[in-house]
């Protein structure tokens, strides 16, 4: 079966213990890359991704997967994923091959290398970045719709929603003041996001990006990039289209008509998915939180989100989480 971060715990409370400097480097030239002994890390929580230096070459990025998440069969399926797209001429930083392979060992740890891609977060400002962002989704998600997953998990409201929500609430992380107020919202979200999918319809679900928002796609003058398919499953493609809106909306009507003008040069969207978008988010959040709490024993993640363990973190989650019903019973965006 396959483990995933909504299931599994690392195999150790310390993933990460012995990874040293020393070990990435060791660990890129067993693939035959020659380094300059340069290591920078690079945000990242759930892995640990680093770029490395080479000598008389473009540096590389090294991704070290965290244990215990995903099967081998399951990072395997990322990487054909990938590549498939690399194929299609689709601009996605896909993992190299090293004798055949791109999942690779060392030390214990299984590690995947990429040449590094500059760029920058897009602002998609223009009317044109954004029909450019759509046509290169679109071309994603026609890749994507040739074949299914084997292994890969689903984007379903059980998974991110309510096995979330069973795990706070069992792990002891919701306040005791707010259990009954948080069991309670939780409820009727959930209700009210499979009813969200209900008016969807019977939609397409497909091979998708899975987490397409703005950190993850690198802008150079050539065009954007889109990098870190760690999250790629199969799911309704308006995930990939929501993370990509902001502002009031107006704004967002307009930014998704100008995406979706460049998404259907190659691909067709169902606009019923739009009603999905609320109950997405919603689940997102949730999700998040879990994710937070799961890692909590790995010590980087104290660290990052010292806020957490808050009473006040925990009152706004769930004023947060109310907001989220208010608008989930609100129609959906209207083109």
């Amino acid at each position: 079966m396959t483990q995933t971060d909504d299931t599994a715990d690392s195999d150790s409370d310390v993933p990460y213990a012995g990874l040293f400097p020393d070990v990435v480097i060791d660990a890129v030239e067993q693939a035959g890359i020659a380094c300059d002994g340069r290591v920078l890390a690079l945000n990242s929580y759930e892995n640990r991704v680093y770029q490395v230096g080479v000598e008389d070459r473009r540096p590389v990025v090294v991704k070290f997967y965290r244990p215990g998440r995903w099967s081998d069969a399951a990072i395997e399926e990322e990487h054909r994923f990938a590549h498939e797209l690399v194929q299609a001429e689709v601009p996605v930083v896909a993992p190299l091959k090293i004798d055949g392979r791109s999942l690779m060992r060392h030390a214990g740890f299984r590690l995947a290398i990429f040449l590094a891609q500059g760029g920058r977060w897009p602002e998609l400002g223009q009317p044109e970045e954004r029909r450019t962002i759509g046509r290169f989704l679109g071309r994603i998600h026609m890749v994507g719709a040739s074949r299914a997953f084997a292994v890969r998990p689903s984007m379903d409201i059980d998974r991110l929603g309510r096995a979330s929500r069973d795990w706070l609430l069992d792990s002891g992380w919701i306040p005791a003041h707010l259990e009954v107020a948080y069991e309670s919202v939780t409820d009727a979200l959930l209700d009210a996001i499979a009813d969200s999918y209900d008016r969807a319809g019977d939609f397409l679900e497909l091979r998708i990006h899975g987490d397409c928002h703005r950190g993850n796609i690198l802008w150079t003058d050539d065009g954007p990039h889109f990098v870190d398919l760690d999250d790629c499953v199969t799911g309704p493609a308006i995930q990939d289209l929501w993370m990509l809106l902001a502002g009031d909306d107006d704004e967002m009507r307009a930014q998704f008509s100008e995406i979706l003008e460049g998404y259907r040069t190659f691909a067709n969207l169902d606009l019923r998915q739009l009603w999905l978008v609320e109950g997405l988010r919603t689940l997102r959040i949730m999700h998040y939180a879990a994710w937070i709490a799961r890692r909590w024993s790995d010590p980087a993640f104290p660290k990052a989100f010292p806020w957490f363990e808050e009473t006040r973190y925990w009152e706004e989650h769930v004023l947060t989480l109310r907001e989220q019903a208010a608008l989930l019973q609100e129609p959906p965006l209207v083109l």
